[in-house]
């Protein structure tokens, strides 16, 4: 089993910058693919970011050039930078990580943006 805690969210105005980290423990093999989703209210789930344990990423078109996606392996910890936020950023942000076939999620953390 795996389990994800996330921090670092919070209230942000918009133009400003934070950064998410998300912690993983448990049986965690070493390729494996972590990431950030978001969900804002009445919308779907959408990708964020994500990176592979060897440093590929891959960003959704809305965030590329304003956020970077990091990791340390030794931590098994990922982050998430975000930089000129704006008000449509605003979503529970969650933490992804997928190994052999399974997927976990962090509980979820409320990034708000304000005008």
């Amino acid at each position: 089993q795996v389990q994800l805690v996330e921090s670092g969210g919070g209230l942000v105005q918009a133009g400003g910058s934070l950064t998410l980290s998300c912690v993983a423990s448990g049986s965690i093999f070493n390729f494996n693919i972590m990431g950030w989703y978001r969900q804002a209210i009445d919308k779907q789930r959408e990708l964020v970011a994500t990176i592979t344990n060897r440093g590929i990423t891959n960003y959704v078109d809305s965030v590329k050039g304003r956020s970077t996606i990091t990791r340390d392996n030794v931590k098994n910890t990922v982050y998430l930078q975000m930089n000129s936020l704006k008000p449509e950023d605003t979503a529970v942000y969650y933490c992804n990580l997928q190994s052999r076939g399974s997927t976990y999620w962090g509980q979820g953390n409320q990034v708000t943006v304000s005008s």
